[in-house]
């Protein structure tokens, strides 16, 4: 292997903390042809699609039947949310507004420079282009966030792979931490909690709060991906923290892919059938998704409240993912700051200091305002 050299580096120059933010990706429109590359790179990988011993075979299906029937459907379905909170990819326009929001709250609590980016699994900006500008900036310790609460080979491991892979590359590697997961951390929990009540205020309270995560194979939970154990575990902490009992919510599995068995139960097939059972009034939150996307805006409140009208249903909601709300980014900062504990930028940092230099910069700020 050839290695990528690092010429640019200048003896002397303050080394800094990188932080890379990452999350799945999108598609660079929301078009066929965009869709294809998009959609060849996500279904190659085989953390995502375990493939049969034949590689072969299900390069041959992908490239001769998936890749020419399904970019056009999932085109339409983009169509459909592009621009939905802002201009272009929801998921990408979310992702950098969590990003600005994160480096204002975190940078403060560093001694030393701090360096911030954003890369997705798939697309663009990729996590490649986001690691070579962190080197770039001179990033000689790193933390990776992957945005994803509960891991799963699919998605956590795969942005593992995807980092190291590049990593592999490189002449002079930086100290690395990566997060495999935060479904338990107290501020994302009582962030779920804040975005239910919140909507409950507004809503009125459901017969039945679903909370509905992205699925994997069963094949996959057989075999040992902690998955859904995690997912159930965030669920009943939540519910924990709202103070509702077991027959007050359920949770379900959405985005099935393919043939084969997933992990049950599905979204689409429990809200069909709860209005037989007496729920007329149903809300939905996806904690597992850290930004609203293609599944949560497409799939959850339009296909599935469908679903759920066309059977009985009177009253549907879908609760927003977590996005870019100040309780949010706050939870996701406290798990980069106890992440990065032990180094020296964290460890050097006088928070008593510093607390006193920005009240002073308040002072002075209202002092100034006052003269004009």
């Amino acid at each position: 292997m050839e290695y990528k050299n690092y010429t640019a580096y200048q003896h002397g120059s303050e080394p800094a903390v990188g932080v890379l933010i990452t999350n799945l990706g999108t598609p660079d429109a929301p078009t066929k042809e965009a869709l294809k590359p998009y959609l060849k790179e996500f279904l190659m990988d085989p953390r995502v699609v375990e493939p049969p011993p034949a590689r072969w075979l299900w390069k041959l299906i992908l490239n001769l039947i998936i890749l020419n029937t399904r970019p056009a459907k999932s085109a339409e379905a983009y169509e459909e949310v592009w621009g939905h909170y802002g201009e272009g990819s929801p998921l990408l326009d979310i992702s950098n507004r969590q990003l600005a929001d994160i480096e204002e709250k975190v940078r403060g609590h560093f001694s030393g420079r701090v360096e911030f980016a954003l890369g997705m699994r798939y697309g663009n900006p990729s996590i490649a282009d986001a690691l070579k500008s962190l080197q770039e900036r001179n990033v000689q310790r790193l933390i990776v966030l992957p945005l994803y609460p509960q891991y799963a080979g699919a998605t956590t491991a795969s942005t593992f792979d995807a980092v190291t892979a590049e990593l592999q590359t490189w002449r002079w590697i930086p100290e690395l931490r990566f997060v495999r997961n935060y479904h338990k951390h107290p501020g994302y929990i009582k962030a779920l909690a804040n975005s239910i009540r919140e909507h409950q205020e507004k809503h009125g309270k459901p017969d039945l709060l679903v909370m509905s995560y992205h699925g994997i194979p069963k094949r996959y939970f057989d075999n040992g991906d902690p998955y859904p154990c995690e997912c159930r575990a965030t669920s009943r902490l939540v519910a924990e923290e709202l103070g509702i009992g077991p027959d007050d919510y359920m949770v379900t599995f959405q985005s099935l892919f393919g043939k084969e068995e997933w992990v049950k139960p599905y979204t689409d097939a429990t809200l069909k059938g709860l209005p037989s059972k007496g729920v007329k009034h149903l809300q939905v939150i996806c904690p597992g998704f850290s930004a609203d996307c293609l599944e949560t805006i497409e799939e959850i409140d339009q296909e599935n409240r469908e679903y759920f009208e066309e059977a009985g249903g009177e009253t549907f909601s879908y609760i927003p993912a977590l996005n870019d709300r100040d309780d949010h980014t706050n939870a996701l900062m406290e798990v980069i700051l106890q992440q990065t504990k032990g180094w020296p930028e964290r460890d050097g940092f006088d928070e008593s200091a510093a607390q006193a230099e920005r009240e002073l910069q308040a002072k002075l700020a209202r002092a100034q305002g006052a003269k004009h």
